[in-house]
């Protein structure tokens, strides 16, 4: 005899837009996301909660998609790497990782964008201990981390230029 598959409904904000949908209670967070959703930003690395690379935000806290069931976002915000641009124009975020060379090959990228992201929305005064400490829950095997360190650093100073002319 088959297995019988059964969906429950869900209905969250993505992004800002609202979404209702069918999904099956065991599908991964990340599955979703990639595979219906179409959120392709959002990258899975270990499957296991330690690389950081499906860093998302729900309700404005980050937390690993590989770990979290799609249906735990029932009623809830959920945002990817593809919220923090406007209007086409980066984040200052997402620009000081330009301007300081903070990425390399791209695959942590978007979770450590998503952890920042995180930070940003929950302190005012942020050091490089922070900093490091966040960047302890993220692996990245180009950059050494000292630049997305300086990138940061330059966010929370003050000394990311505000537009496009940031000379990059």
């Amino acid at each position: 005899m088959g297995r019988i598959m059964v969906s429950k409904k869900v209905t969250f904000s993505f992004n800002g837009k609202p979404v209702s949908d069918a999904v099956e209670p065991r599908l991964l967070l990340s599955d979703y996301l990639r595979g219906q959703l179409g959120a392709t930003g959002s990258h899975v690395g270990c499957e296991h909660g330690v690389c950081g690379a499906c860093t998302v935000k729900i309700d404005g806290l980050a937390i690993r998609s590989c770990l979290t069931l799609a249906v735990q976002v029932d009623g809830k915000s959920l945002e990817t790497v593809e919220s923090l641009s406007k209007d086409g124009e980066l984040s200052p975020l997402q620009r000081a990782f330009q301007r300081h060379h903070a990425l390399q090959c791209g695959f942590c990228t978007p979770g450590i964008l998503m952890s920042f992201s995180e930070l940003m929305n929950s302190n005012t005064v942020v050091g490089e201990e922070e900093i490091r400490d966040v960047l302890s829950g993220h692996l990245c095997r180009c950059t050494g981390y000292e630049n997305i360190v300086r990138a940061v650093l330059s966010v929370f100073n003050g000394t990311q230029p505000k537009g496009p002319e940031n000379g990059v």
